[in-house]
């Protein structure tokens, strides 16, 4: 394709995504207005605060863990500790996933409230009630039974206010990463009381190593009633945001992993984010409930800290019937698209048990899918090359009248049956395909640390040769800016030899800068993840290959 052509598909992808923006994505003014509107209901409910004083002496790691009594817990998938002081979950790792490719050093995402890092999760019942004494952070459970939580032998936790009023948990553990908490106040006095329950993820700082990228999200995030909402750190740290909902479920999400807590079923909740000093995403009920004289009042709410495994996630989803989890994974905008690929590149890993050969399998099924549309697009880009020279020719006649020249060259096209615009048709059904499998291999976590053959060790990141050093060959590192592989190179040179198939611009200075354009991607392409570069570099050739039999099978009626 021309010059021409690669403008107008840079311009049509361009317009695809202002339209989108202006009718699909909701009006900011809209959803300040709303917001305006349910933080106003916010401000007539009475629910107690969950703000606690805390004096917190930052420590290590090592410190924090002994500080206080500990529940350990472990299955398959995670194994750490519940403080029995504010019976927080404040020590978790994953036994599945390792923090460098080239150690075995395990993802740990929990740490206890008084370490830098410090993120935990807590639960229980507050009270408005101020003569009564409530647990909180610093209150210390008393662990009754077992002394480690599997997923065979759930726990059970008490306190007692010493005013006649007993709190207990109980905490089970599925197999992969849910918690389940069933928590009761029993009351063996002759008062009444009201209590509401509630959940929150506290979160010291923001984590290193944020991505900080368009189009990732990472920090708090929640679906109330049917509308995902998204907040970012530092935006949080500027405005609190709350909401009061029906159903939903709220948490703080990382690139490949997520803390989330899902509120009572059939109860109206309220949903904060705010930051002070500390990140906080949590849940109250609304309407509390009445705990009468010597009576039992329970509730049930579920944590999942997990891996965001697509499988694990939409089970979760579906089976606890969570309203859109399966969100807490960022599909982003082309959802429609990403998700299905994920899919389909999925399948093809099932089958051949490699990821790289799952990519390369799915792109030859999107060359099928395509397959007449780009036959269509070559057929024409075939005539229009075949046509260079009557092109050369009827400008070269008419150089001094742009008009008689417009109009001799569209009769030309009409009697070729050439559409000049055709050739930009392959690339625009590229594109978005392009962006959702970047996102497949930025956000999943399928994707992280697997290897394709030879040098490839991680899909998800860049090829880690580069062409100044002949790929490893000479003995010395080159900086990361130079850091140009082979897959790129091989993408690139790929493209240059697919251009060289396609009509030349009849502009000079067109032909001399679309020259160049084959090395220009390869340096913008060679940090994106390997896997991208591969699906890219297999497509190009795919592409060849059909173009040039179909060159070979096109001809034109004007003799020059």
């Amino acid at each position: 394709m021309d010059s021409k052509n690669v403008i107008a598909a840079i311009a049509l992808s361009s317009a695809v995504i202002v339209l989108y923006s202006l009718f699909f994505v909701p009006e900011q003014s809209a959803t300040k207005q709303n917001l305006a509107e349910k933080n106003k209901i916010e401000q007539n409910t009475d629910t107690p605060s969950l703000e606690q004083k805390e004096t917190l002496i930052q420590i290590s790691r090592e410190e924090a863990l002994k500080e206080s009594e500990r529940v350990e817990f472990e299955n398959q998938s995670i194994i750490g500790s519940i403080s029995l002081k504010g019976a927080a979950i404040d020590d978790l790792t994953f036994k599945n996933y390792k923090v460098r490719l080239e150690d075995n050093e395990k993802v740990t995402l929990l740490g206890p409230r008084n370490i830098e890092e410090g993120y935990l999760i807590e639960s229980g019942f507050v009270t408005s009630d101020k003569n009564i004494d409530v647990p909180d952070s610093n209150t210390v459970w008393s662990a009754i039974g077992n002394k480690k939580l599997t997923e065979n032998s759930p726990i059970r936790l008490s306190w007692s206010n010493n005013q006649g009023i007993l709190f207990e948990k109980e905490i089970s553990l599925d197999d992969k990463f849910l918690f389940t908490i069933k928590q009761k106040v029993i009351n063996s006095t002759n008062n009444k009381y009201d209590f509401y329950s509630y959940g929150q993820i506290i979160r010291n700082k923001i984590p290193d190593g944020l991505s900080n990228f368009y189009i990732l999200h990472e920090g708090p995030i929640a679906t109330l009633d049917d509308e995902l909402i998204e907040e970012d750190y530092d935006d949080i740290q500027e405005q609190k945001f709350s909401r009061i909902s029906q159903k939903g479920w709220l948490g703080v999400g990382d690139k490949y992993y997520v803390a989330s807590i899902i509120p009572p079923k059939n109860r109206e909740f309220k949903t904060t984010f705010d930051y002070k000093n500390k990140f906080r995403a949590n849940f109250i009920t609304t309407e509390p409930q009445e705990l009468n004289k010597n009576s039992t009042i329970e509730d049930k709410l579920q944590i999942i800290v997990a891996a965001k495994r697509v499988d694990v996630i939409d089970g979760y989803s579906e089976s606890l019937q969570i309203d859109k989890f399966d969100l807490v994974i960022d599909w982003g905008f082309l959802y429609f698209i990403t998700k299905p690929l994920f899919f389909g590149i999925d399948y093809f890993f099932k089958l051949l048990g490699n990821y790289g050969l799952a990519i390369i399998a799915i792109t030859i099924c999107i060359r099928l899918a395509f397959f007449p549309l780009a036959n269509f697009s070559f057929r024409s880009m075939a005539k229009m090359k075949a046509l260079q020279p009557e092109m050369v020719r009827l400008k070269e006649l008419h150089k001094d009248d742009k008009m008689k020249l417009q109009q001799e060259m569209m009769a030309l096209y009409k009697k070729e049956k050439v559409n000049p615009m055709s050739g930009c048709l392959p690339i625009l059904v590229q594109i978005p395909v392009f962006f959702a499998l970047y996102k497949v291999l930025f956000v999943t976590i399928e994707m992280r640390q697997m290897p394709f053959y030879g040098w490839i060790k991680d899909l998800s990141e860049r090829d880690p040769t580069s062409i100044f050093n002949l790929f490893g060959l000479l003995p010395y590192d080159v900086p990361s800016f130079l850091v140009i592989g082979a897959w790129p190179v091989a993408m690139g040179v790929s493209m240059w030899i697919q251009q060289k198939l396609n009509p030349a611009p009849t502009d000079a200075m067109q032909a001399k800068i679309f020259m160049f354009f084959p090395l220009f991607l390869t340096v913008i392409l060679a940090p994106f993840p390997s896997g991208l570069v591969i699906y890219w570099t297999i497509n190009n050739i795919l592409t060849m290959a059909q173009q040039v039999f179909i060159m070979k099978r096109t001809t034109v009626k004007t003799v020059t």
